[in-house]
């Protein structure tokens, strides 16, 4: 009985693989050596793509500390992927002051809040119960800020107008430093030092959890005005926190701000902004831009080991062409057609390449993942750039292998045989 085509087809590339992994199973060596160039590429590929996905899952889920709608009002960018001097430029600039975040509350009339923050001191904080390592961060802050950074108040209550207008020894904490100062009850009410100073505990903020490895939970808020006069100076750097109404009037109320500031800060006609403005998307996209590039260079760098790796595949498969000639020549005599020696040997370059893509792949994904282990966050598998990294095995497997497989094929027969 007579196979079908396909049946046909699909059997003789089964043959024509088991041939190909038998040739390279006996000779181990000569093949481990021509697969670590494409081990190295796909290697090179996978561990940076993973890692830059374990930073870009990560930043995603966890730079967005700000609320909805709101965007944030910085002397300088958050990410500055420029020159010295670009760095220069913004360290020039004047400082943001009180008195301009209160001018920014008072006129910004498409905004649902306004708050006011500075990042004044990282220390010990000191409790009758226990006494904490020096890495936490007290924050400066007016009410406003609350909304505008998505703050909500688990136990107690926020800042209000007054704690700030009277400079009050008041403070929020957040909740890990709660569960860590106060491990036997509620802290509503407790007394804490920081820096040596009293605070009473007026409210505890919901958790968060961990942000790139670390812990956005331990830390405490005091009014804006307590801050200035025990950590800081007047003139300190500070930010502005704007929550606009609603998405339609986002925009809006962006422009007003940038209105209300460049006239507060002086800003001549014409003259680009002496301030930054970012939000949520607009941090994600200066990662994603940056990490574009990053992920370009090593694609690059990557298809250059490939190319070479291809290159010693092709010369490794024309010495195999060279030793196997009588081999060739026998199965030609026995009814082999020419595709077949040619499907034999596109094959074996083409198993190569993806045996050493595989492992390339497992070695890439676990050294990627290490940044996951380091930093304790989730680690992931880029199936995307798995799939892509392999598939480029087998095209440098076809390219390569087409030549020798092709000369191999067109051996005559007779001569072939006579091959000593």
């Amino acid at each position: 009985m007579r196979l079908k085509k396909p049946t046909l087809l699909l059997a003789e590339v089964r043959e024509s693989f088991t041939m190909a992994m038998n040739a390279l199973a006996s000779h181990k060596l000569r093949s481990a050596l021509t697969l670590l160039g494409v081990l190295i590429g796909v290697f090179s590929i996978i561990v940076v793509m993973t890692a830059m996905r374990v930073l870009k899952q990560n930043i995603e889920s966890e730079i967005s500390q700000l609320g909805s709608q709101t965007f944030a009002v910085q002397r300088q960018p958050t990410i500055n992927f420029g020159t010295h001097a670009d760095w220069e430029k913004y360290w020039r600039r004047k400082t943001i002051s009180l008195a301009q975040g209160r001018q920014v509350a008072e006129k910004a009339t498409l905004a649902s809040s306004v708050g006011i923050e500075g990042n004044f001191w990282r220390g010990q904080i000191q409790t009758r119960y226990k006494k904490t390592p020096p890495n936490v961060n007290i924050f400066g802050e007016t009410p406003g800020s609350f909304p505008a950074k998505n703050w909500l108040i688990a136990e107690g209550r926020s800042l209000m107008e007054s704690d700030v207008d009277s400079a009050r020894n008041v403070c929020v904490i957040g909740d890990s430093l709660a569960k860590t100062v106060f491990p036997l009850g509620s802290p509503i009410g407790e007394q804490l030092k920081l820096n040596g100073i009293n605070y009473s505990v007026i409210g505890v903020i919901a958790p968060k959890g961990g942000s790139l490895g670390g812990d956005q939970d331990n830390f405490a808020v005091i009014p804006i005005t307590t801050a200035l006069n025990r950590y800081g100076r007047w003139w300190e750097d500070l930010t502005i926190l704007v929550q606009a109404r609603d998405t339609a009037s986002y925009d809006d109320c962006e422009e007003q701000v940038r209105g209300i500031l460049r006239n507060a800060r002086k800003v001549p006609p014409g003259a680009d902004d002496d301030f930054e403005l970012f939000s949520n998307d607009s941090l994600i996209e200066q990662f994603n831009t940056f990490t574009r590039a990053v992920r370009f260079g090593v694609a690059v760098v990557s298809s250059i080991a490939l190319i070479a790796a291809g290159i010693g595949i092709m010369n490794i498969m024309l010495v195999s062409v060279t030793e196997r000639t009588r081999e060739i020549g026998i199965r030609r005599a026995i009814g082999a057609k020419k595709r077949n020696i040619m499907t034999q040997f596109i094959l074996e370059a083409v198993v190569l390449c993806e045996v050493g893509g595989v492992i390339g792949v497992g070695l890439g994904i676990l050294g990627g993942n290490s940044v996951a282990l380091l930093m304790k966050v989730p680690p992931v598998i880029p199936f995307d750039w798995i799939a892509l990294g392999l598939g480029i095995c087998s095209v440098v497997g076809v390219v390569f292998g087409t030549y020798p497989a092709w000369k191999a094929a067109n051996l005559d027969p007779i001569e072939s045989l006579r091959y000593e």
